[in-house]
């Protein structure tokens, strides 16, 4: 049973590698048999966040390289919606990490925005330190928790 799921994933991959469109920008290749607003699809594919330095919306390249290919997947796929989602770590009060992951959430709103993406396609919502991805106090569980996390709708 194990090697009947193997050989159909195979075919599928196979399949899938013939009718590959090219991503401008970027070495990404976005496979055309992909069912776009599946919300695994941008996680897994494309990059469904970036992480930002401590009291932080400045991204570091490797962040600017994933918005790159978030931009290039919405063009793709003119329908899509998402939102973006701005945390924070634990440190600091409830209010200074909402209105710090709203400010995370609105800085990749507009780069997405300056990269051609419309406006009205982007939802924005802060959930500060209320969300950890990791939990504990340590400096890996805090990089971690600074992010914006870009969702389909």
């Amino acid at each position: 049973m194990r090697i009947g799921f193997l050989l159909l994933g195979m075919l599928f991959l196979a399949g899938c590698a013939s009718s590959q469109e090219e991503v401008k920008s970027t070495d990404t290749r976005i496979c055309s048999l992909r069912e776009p607003t599946k919300p695994w699809d941008l996680e897994n594919n494309i990059g469904d966040r970036v992480h930002f330095d401590v009291d932080s919306i400045v991204f570091n390249l490797e962040s600017q390289r994933t918005l790159e290919r978030q931009a290039a997947w919405l063009k793709q796929f003119p329908e899509v919606r998402i939102t973006v989602e701005g945390h924070a770590d634990e440190r600091g009060t409830r209010e200074y990490n909402l209105a710090l992951g709203e400010r995370r959430a609105s800085a990749v709103k507009n780069y997405l925005v300056a990269s051609g993406i419309e406006a009205s396609r982007i939802f924005t919502i802060s959930y500060g330190k209320e969300r950890p991805a990791m939990l504990g106090d340590t400096q890996e569980a805090w990089a971690q928790n600074r992010r914006a996390v870009t969702t389909v709708d």
